[in-house]
């Protein structure tokens, strides 16, 4: 059974009460992903991203959007009780329904662990199936959210598994968005790449900055880069 609570540094992310529990995919995109002043996280979960975004980014406004109503509940309960609390704010609704509101802000940076199986045999535990399945949350649905609430300058970051990398960057060019930077991730060198990290922008960078990267240089020890980047959230 899964620890109903994970401890980091400067918060405690609980997690009883949602479908997703903390994982590598995750921290992973709350380390990496950039920022800015109005930062926006799209499918908030138990609020471990939108936390470690408010970390990184002490002068950032966090905000958090998440359909399930027990996930909401559980990240409400869990950026309250953090050190950042007056500077988040999360709504339970979809996404499709928050940027299709008459009045909406843009947002400097959007960062999201979305949703990415398609076509494949559904979880019958309903609340894992909508955090991890793509049918309430399309790519093209979520890439024209964010195309709607990202600033002309901002930067949408996220992780996706790499058999889904091609259908992701599909749809962010369809939707007018540039690849501006990815990291393709190893679990161990070995193994092959099992996810990336991707960003996009509303404008093609002058370089695409790409990287290859492995999280244990051997069995339960952290790579140099996987220890730096998460330096300041792992006990």
């Amino acid at each position: 059974m899964p620890n109903t609570f994970f401890r980091f540094k400067r918060f405690v992310v609980w997690q009883d009460r949602c479908a997703m529990k903390v994982g590598t995919d995750g921290v992973l995109l709350g380390a990496w992903a950039s920022g800015g002043r109005r930062i926006l996280d799209i499918g908030a979960g138990t609020g471990l991203i939108a936390l470690m975004m408010a970390q990184r980014f002490p002068d950032a406004h966090v905000e958090g959007v998440e359909i399930d109503e027990m996930a909401y509940a559980q990240a409400l309960d869990n950026v309250s009780r953090s050190p950042f609390s007056e500077r988040m704010k999360l709504v339970n609704a979809s996404i499709q329904a928050f940027a299709g509101a008459e009045e909406h802000l843009s947002y400097d940076a959007i960062v999201s662990n979305p949703p990415y199986f398609e076509n494949a045999l559904r979880n019958p535990d309903t609340q894992r199936m909508v955090a991890r399945h793509a049918d309430t949350l399309p790519f093209a649905q979520l890439f024209g959210a964010v195309v709607r609430l990202l600033s002309d300058d901002g930067v949408f970051s996220a992780v996706i598994p790499a058999e889904s990398k091609s259908r992701f960057d599909e749809e962010a060019s369809l939707c007018g968005l540039f690849t501006v930077r990815q990291t393709a991730v190893r679990t161990t060198p070995r193994k092959p790449v099992r996810r990336y990290l991707v960003a996009y922008a509303k404008h093609p960078a002058a370089v695409v900055e790409t990287d290859e990267v492995v999280l244990e240089v051997a069995h339960g020890v952290r790579s140099e880069w996987y220890g730096g980047i998460t330096r300041d959230f792992y006990l």
